[in-house]
């Protein structure tokens, strides 16, 4: 049964297994290591992990896939069953694949895949969920071993007329057209190159919009979060929590499996892409897929995430930390002496320094190699805010922001916009808070004529200046 809000999950499953053992001599014959083995360990691979990893978010899930009649397929469904996920096994013609990694030191020394080339499998035309049991959402996770170019299943994904998460493959099928959210990496991007920008990859994200029919592409870029483009808007760049170090291996899965969560439950697209790299970069941190270990007893949580795709606090992120420049370098300070680093902007008032500032600034470092933020002047702020603005003068704001680590420079501004000031600056990236998702950025035409890009990143409700100001004032209000 799947439930309300349930997950359908449909793709290539396999079985990943985890050899460690002691390296320290050599092989006598050959300039190869020699692995002891000490211990092994397995769990649920591809579709089957993305499938075990929404079932510990608590989701219902039904995994629609095609397991072999062999010892590992054996194993495979005992893991599933101790996950709690239920099986539509459409039957495989050959093997249940395997990918096993040999290990020592929590290094990775070979990895062995079985199974060979893909087999035939079997149709899903004869499964359907029953009358009133439709899922909240469907995740295809593609791993290029043919599921996804069967036939029935390309129709059972649309014809369930729910939100569909497509996690694609370089050998994979396309994503059916209407996907609400496809998630490759930054390789699995069609025109994307792995050393490309945000810019690059957002441009390369657009043509595949139109390429793939899909409503959204949420670009993951490892230690760079993930990108989303969403509609008309300004991309959401989403940056990482910080982690330090950790196993990356299943991370594309949880991230997948936690966005297909959170629209099952009503979220929307920016909201899922949030909390999937939220989720994903607790699954590295605690260890990845490898620290996964259903055989040894009741399945664990894959990773720890919060209840919701609400935002209630800031999120500690990565940035970049060197010595503070000069506050009026400006330019020259942001690119001279450093190599090519991407430089990032983002601007703003900032009158009464607050959480939601915060925020902004440590996202928007996280961008890049360099913060430039570029502050309006105290007359900019009286044109556009009345004579009562600011509340604190312009050398004390340019002071505090000095102070912040992530921030390597500060370009106080005379105009009513940071137009004429980017012109100058000529950043990689412009970032604007959250709250402008869904409108077009007055900046990005000026970021687009030297190449560079726009962006929104996540927005701290409840923070600002004004609700601030006018909170004081209340409380300051005599009462009838």
């Amino acid at each position: 049964m799947i439930g309300r809000g349930g997950i359908v999950v449909i793709g290539d499953s396999l079985v990943d297994r985890d050899v460690e053992g002691r390296a320290d001599r050599l092989c006598p014959d050959a300039p190869a290591p020699v692995l002891d083995e000490l211990e092994t360990t397995s769990r649920p691979g591809g579709a089957a992990l993305a499938a075990a990893i929404a079932s510990a978010e608590g989701a219902a899930v039904t995994l629609v896939t095609a397991i072999g009649a062999d010892p590992a397929g054996d194993d495979l469904r005992r893991m599933l069953s101790e996950c709690d996920v239920a099986v539509v096994d459409l039957g495989l013609a050959g093997p249940t694949p395997e990918k096993i990694r040999l290990r020592s030191g929590g290094r990775v020394l070979l990895r062995l895949d079985r199974g060979g080339p893909p087999p035939a499998v079997g149709s899903v035309a004869c499964w359907r969920p029953r009358s009133g049991d439709a899922p909240g959402a469907v995740l295809v996770s593609d791993y290029g071993r043919g599921i996804t170019a069967e036939a029935s299943v390309r129709d059972l994904v649309v014809e369930l007329g729910v939100p569909v998460v497509w996690d694609p493959h370089p050998r994979g099928a396309c994503p059916v057209p209407g996907t609400r959210v496809v998630t490759p990496n930054r390789s699995e991007l069609p025109g994307s190159p792995i050393t490309a920008g945000l810019s690059e990859v957002s441009a390369a994200a657009g043509n595949a919009l139109l390429e793939w029919g899909a409503r959204g592409i949420a670009v993951t870029l490892g230690a760079g979060g993930a990108l989303l483009v969403d509609g008309d808007g300004p991309p959401l760049a989403v940056p990482t929590p910080a982690v330090d170090g950790g196993d990356t291996c299943g991370a594309g899965d949880c991230f997948a499996a936690v966005v297909t969560r959170c629209l099952s439950g009503g979220a929307l697209a920016s909201e899922a892409v949030i909390e999937g790299v939220r989720a994903a970069s607790a699954f590295v941190a605690s260890g990845g897929a490898g620290a996964w270990i259903p055989l040894r007893g009741s399945p664990a949580q894959a990773c720890q995430v919060s209840g919701g795709a609400g935002h209630d606090r800031p999120m500690p992120l990565q940035r970049f930390s060197e010595g503070a420049p000069d506050a009026r370098g400006g330019a020259a300070v942001a690119h001279a002496g450093h190599g090519r680093q991407t430089v990032v902007a983002t601007g703003g008032c900032f009158d009464i320094l607050h959480a939601g500032h915060l925020h902004l600034l440590e996202a928007a470092g996280a961008l890049g190699d360099r913060l430039v933020v570029l502050v309006n002047s105290d007359s900019s702020i009286r044109r556009l805010k009345g004579p009562d603005r600011p509340v604190v003068a312009e050398a004390d704001r340019v002071a505090m922001l000095e102070a912040l680590a992530c921030v390597d420079a500060v370009v106080v501004f005379d105009d009513d916009t940071p137009a004429p000031a980017l012109r100058r600056l000529r950043p990689d990236v412009f970032v604007k808070g959250g709250d402008y998702s869904g409108r077009p950025l007055p900046e990005a035409a000026v970021l687009a004529s030297w190449g560079g890009q726009a962006v929104v990143v996540p927005y701290l409700a409840g923070r600002s200046t004004t609700g601030l100001l006018r909170r004081v004032a209340a409380e300051q209000t005599p009462s009838g």
